[in-house]
């Protein structure tokens, strides 16, 4: 009985169980479904036009971290931070959204001035230099610019330079150091775990392969790394010295001095920072500057003032390639992705030239080559193609920018890195220490090839042959830039060598045309097409709430990723431990 009971409470009990489950399941969908038809009612009575008042200052905060271009907005962003799954993400900032901002601000008679704070922006000099001049530009019309902050980080301060008067907190601090680079060295480590790093390259100045090799910088990395940081700093002091009326020797000096931890007073008395006053101080300044009723407006606020319209039938495709430049996933540039938005541009009738912004520093040398092909069926098709390089454009970035019609950089542009490595662990001795045995059978003596190198070790066949296949790549990747370029293959062979140019370096070398931003590109792409009546149409397009609410849901994590990528490396190690085109350390 009692068996037969304990059986029949096991058989009751189970599909309650299971309705117990399917029950919760129907609640959050439900409950799912409900959310994102709120968000949408939300969505669309939120996005309407922003009415601006008289005298409003545009507030432009330096603040989060400086992309090329940053998703719409979340409306649910708050919510989602509540739900058990929200994940708190790091603040971007789109470029292109600020750079449409401070032109409207210029153009409306409505907007007073731009009140910069904060000064905690992360952002690569190409990408600030691209925001001053959007603020320059911006003070073309009479319109002030002033700046406010608790702490200005080096780069911010290189942008806030620009504004009529610089405002700091009376704690606060204004770093101003010069420039630096360091890298981390691992070989010692490797050698203590018995795992050696087997390096095939092209390029005495590929340096991405050196942590794992050796314990210092190589004299060729530490020239070329001296180089264009001091260029860097070059563009950086001069930019400041013309805004501040401070001498460069006197900058110089100044950075001597590590100014970050100065005494409040020397930045007064350097010039460096015109006044010292709280936060709250500031109303009284914008009351002055703008009127007593005066409104702010912020970066996102203003994103959504109406505009006029874009009336051309023609249009220009500008097309974003930023990030790392992988096959097939990946959150920067994936190829298969990119070719299928390159040919998505081709077949539209209206699409008179294309602007390619690229920012990258390089990745896969596959997707790579299919990007530059992309760019040549474009081409082939009768259109112009511009590229307009951002912060970076290197060894795979340059790769995908060289067959373009015309390529405009930014003087602070790190381009080039025209190179090829292969990078491929030995753990040989790892086995030895641990105890960890291979043997096997194969019918031909380089059947095991893949397995050897990793095991054993190359010997002096495999290692020709893997020498061989990178020199191949080297000549495919010096070919295509020669070809691009229209300059002889043994010129670009002696300016590659993977070394890294500046982009006004990288004009006087040929591997550029100009110097200029995105709105030079896209006037230059029109004036090759041959039209004056065009609209701007953007590719891809940022990611609407709805999909942005979806991926926040996904309950993968960073580690699962990691495992999911190592399991790919493991399934396919020569081509996944082969990078042709390696990023910039």
């Amino acid at each position: 009985m009692g068996i037969f009971f304990t059986r029949k409470v096991e058989v009751i009990d189970k599909p309650r169980k299971r309705i117990g489950c399917l029950g919760k399941t129907l609640i959050a969908l439900v409950v799912y479904f409900a959310l994102c038809g709120l968000a949408g009612w939300w969505y669309d009575n939120s996005v309407s036009v922003v009415s601006l008042s008289d005298n409003t200052v545009y507030k432009l905060p330096l603040k989060g971290v400086l992309v090329e271009q940053a998703p719409e907005d979340d409306p649910f962003a708050e919510l989602m931070g509540a739900l058990p799954y929200g994940r708190e993400s790091e603040n971007r900032v789109g470029l292109d959204r600020l750079l449409s901002n401070i032109r409207l601000a210029k153009e409306n008679d409505k907007i007073k001035g731009i009140y910069l704070y904060d000064g905690r922006l992360g952002m690569a000099p190409a990408s600030a230099k691209t925001l001053r001049d959007a603020l320059l530009d911006f003070k073309q019309s009479g319109k002030f610019i002033v700046a406010y902050a608790e702490h200005y980080g080096q780069m911010n301060y290189y942008v806030a330079s620009v504004a009529d008067r610089i405002y700091l907190n009376p704690t606060g601090e204004v770093d101003w150091n010069g420039l630096g680079s360091q890298k981390a060295y691992y070989k010692r480590i490797l050698d203590k775990l018995g795992i050696e790093m087997q390096i095939l390259k092209v390029g005495t100045f590929k340096s991405a392969v050196e942590p794992f090799i050796r314990t210092s910088m190589s004299e060729a990395d530490r020239a070329q790394t001296k180089v264009y940081l001091y260029g860097l700093w070059s563009e950086i002091r001069g930019a400041v010295s013309e805004s501040r009326g401070i001498s460069i020797e006197e900058l110089d000096k100044l950075a001597d001095r590590y100014m970050g931890l100065q005494p409040q007073d020397d930045y007064i008395a350097c010039g460096m920072v015109d006044s010292l006053c709280y936060r709250d101080g500031m109303d009284s300044v914008l009351t002055r500057l703008a009127g007593e009723d005066y409104q702010t407006v912020n970066t996102n606020e203003l994103a959504m003032a109406k505009r006029p319209k874009q009336k051309g039938k023609d249009k220009i495709a500008v097309v974003y390639a930023s990030g790392e430049i992988t096959d097939e996933s990946g959150d920067g540039i994936v190829g298969s992705k990119m070719v299928k938005t390159l040919k998505q541009v081709g077949k539209d009738d209206d699409v008179k030239a294309v602007v390619l912004r690229v920012n990258s520093p390089g990745g896969s040398a596959n997707a790579s080559e299919h990007i530059h092909h992309a760019v040549q069926l474009l081409r082939e098709k009768g259109l112009p193609v511009v590229v307009s390089m951002g912060d970076y454009a290197a060894s795979g970035g340059y790769y995908i920018s060289c067959g373009a019609d015309y390529i405009y950089a930014e003087p602070t542009t790190l381009t080039g890195s025209i190179g090829i490595f292969g990078m491929i662990p030995s753990v040989k001795g790892l086995r030895e220490k641990v105890g960890y045995d291979i043997d096997g059978v194969a019918t031909h003596h380089l059947s095991l090839l893949e397995s050897d190198i990793l095991y054993q070790g190359m010997n002096d066949e495999e290692h020709r042959l893997m020498q061989t296949m990178v020199e191949r790549g080297y000549d495919l990747f010096t070919g295509r830039c020669a070809e691009g370029r229209h300059m002889p293959q043994d010129s670009i062979k002696r300016i590659g060598e993977g070394r890294v140019w500046l982009g006004k370096d990288a004009l006087r070398l040929g591997l550029v045309d100009e110097m200029g931003n995105l709105n030079d590109a896209v006037e230059k792409a029109a004036k090759m097409a041959g039209t004056e009546d065009y609209r701007l149409a953007y590719f891809p397009e940022p990611k609407d709430f709805l999909t942005q609410l979806m991926e926040k849901m996904d309950n993968s994590s960073e580690e699962e990723r990691m495992l999911l990528k190592l399991k790919e490396l493991c399934s396919k190690p020569r081509m996944m431990a082969i990078e042709y085109f390696g990023t910039i350390q």
